[in-house]
């Protein structure tokens, strides 16, 4: 099956209920079929073609989402790039993957001055709400091409299917550029179908999400949503929790995503002024949530299902703790999740027990084919399985069980931060750091945080002469950075500690900030 699909069936099936939600916009699942179709069509006479990448650069909006399926119908690749991406990066992204066409709206193209001379395989820039003309180059309204054609009502000719790729979902790397986690139509029906699974979903659900569409516990928010033929209500942000608990309570929700950030937001909160009877369920990925935020949520919506759950890009999704386990098991990220399974290995490759750390494999059709055109990462993650020719997950993270099989997550193998749900390249952040003329040194750590997952703290070195302050230096980072990779913290010292081979020494900068913290 591929993945557009489940838009087909739900408009087909339901075609006058309302699909999506976003501020003022309300549309039904046959509107958006229909706006998708036409999208879908007119990437097509721009010369996309299968297995083409196309990027949607673009905020939660109902036009991200139509984007998303019309570039699934022409048979392409669709990838999500966070709406506050710098120029440089998301050249970068748009010329690692070969993209041959971008969706993006007219005010934000106008920031990304010489991004064209950039990316010499970008074909197509089709722009949304306000035109652009740089004087150079002509853009193609987006609005022009979804206009009433009877011709493209129906969606083209299929020709992909459910090994192609479906999508790129860029994270963080350990080189400090980030990788393209390829998902294809197969992987992302599978983990799709298992979630809605243990979630219960039906078309009666309506799901209100905060999480931008390029943060792949957003993405599937809309993707499951319109499996399941529910109703999507589409939130730019959860800067003012009050208007985005208003609108819960206006819309009748059942569903509500979150990461530990929001919750402690909401926590530090009044909400008893809220009608919340009719939510159904609360999940949380993306980062453990702290056992009493946990405990104080279960206060506050005693009636309410709180499902904990663990997973990564490179497979969506790996648990999920039954609600009903919750309180017996509070630390717990529950078992593997429907279709697919888990144990655990020592360094050589060996099964461990009960209690025993070490690293979690995940078996499934949901696990990625591989990093987009870096073999060596690949090979990294993906290592044989019990079967021959099978590739499974080695996910880079500790874990233990229990006796009767639950996963406990224990702490991470390598140095990528994990923050606000978000994966963060130290090295990324300390490349933008470097940039600024007057630091010489700078080296990012994570540290353990209970709201946040792990805190980004930058320790940098200025050279001979020059003088900063912490909020310059946070300054710098804002205008280079994505806004979950700005530091929480900016120490400023003479020299770092460097190692006996002249690297700078990590793993003495992260005892002294463990103590500093505690």
């Amino acid at each position: 099956m591929q993945l557009e699909t489940f838009l087909e069936n739900s408009a087909r099936r339901l075609p006058e209920k309302t699909a999506l939600v976003c501020g003022s916009q309300r549309i039904s699942y046959a509107e958006l079929e229909r706006s998708a179709n036409r999208l879908a069509h007119g990437l097509i006479s721009l010369g996309v073609r299968r297995g083409d990448r196309v990027a949607i650069h673009m905020e939660n909006s109902v036009e991200a989402v139509t984007a998303m399926f019309a570039v699934l119908k022409a048979g392409a690749v669709f990838l999500i790039v966070n709406p506050t991406t710098k120029t440089n990066k998301l050249a970068y992204i748009l010329n690692n993957c070969r993209a041959k066409a971008l969706i993006v709206p007219g005010m934000r193209l106008a920031r990304h001055k010489g991004l064209r001379a950039q990316t010499p395989d970008l074909q197509s820039i089709i722009v949304t709400g306000k035109k652009h003309d740089d004087g150079a180059h002509q853009f193609v309204e987006y609005d022009h091409i979804i206009a009433e054609n009877p011709r493209h009502k129906t969606p083209p000719e299929k020709t992909a299917i459910d090994v192609d790729l479906a999508a790129l979902v860029y994270t963080s790397g350990s080189t400090g550029n980030p990788k393209g986690v390829m998902l294809t139509h197969r992987n992302m029906v599978a983990a799709a179908t298992s979630i809605t699974t243990y979630l219960e979903n039906t078309e009666d659900d309506i799901i209100l999400s905060v999480l931008p569409l390029a943060f792949d516990y957003g993405l599937y928010q809309a993707i499951m949503s319109v499996k399941m033929g529910c109703t999507l209500v589409l939130e730019r942000s959860f800067t003012y929790p009050h208007a985005v608990l208003k609108r819960l309570v206006a819309e009748g929700a059942t569903g509500f995503p979150l990461v530990p950030t929001m919750l402690a937001m909401l926590l530090r909160m009044d909400i008893s002024p809220y009608d919340l009877s009719g939510l159904r369920y609360v999940t949380n990925t993306g980062a453990a949530m702290p056992t009493d935020h946990i405990r104080r949520l279960r206060e506050l919506l005693p009636e309410v299902d709180i499902y904990s759950m663990y997973g990564l890009t490179e497979c969506k999704r790996v648990s999920y703790l039954p609600p009903d386990q919750l309180d017996e098991r509070i630390d717990s990220v529950g078992k593997a999740m429907p279709n697919t399974e888990t144990y655990i290995v020592d360094d050589e490759g060996n099964h461990l027990g009960p209690g025993e750390i070490g690293e979690l494999v995940v078996r499934g059709s949901n696990v990625m084919p591989g990093y987009w055109e870096l073999p060596e990462e690949t090979a990294q993650m993906l290592r044989p399985g019990p079967l021959p020719g099978e590739q499974v997950l080695h996910t880079g993270d500790l874990f233990r069980t229990d006796e009767e099989g639950y996963l406990y997550f224990v702490g991470r193998k390598d140095d990528i931060i994990k923050s606000r749900g978000e994966k963060v390249s130290p090295k990324e952040v300390e490349n933008v750091l470097c940039e600024h003329p007057a630091i010489a040194e700078a080296a990012v750590i994570g540290v353990p945080d209970e709201v946040l997952g792990q805190s980004i703290n930058a320790v940098v070195a200025l050279r001979d002469d020059e003088q900063l302050s912490e909020k310059d230096v946070l300054r710098h980072c804002a205008a280079g950075l994505e806004d979950f990779m700005v530091p929480h913290s900016v120490e400023i010292r003479e020299t770092l500690p460097k190692t006996s081979n002249g690297k700078i020494d990590k793993k003495t900068l992260k005892q002294e900030l463990l103590g500093v913290i505690a």
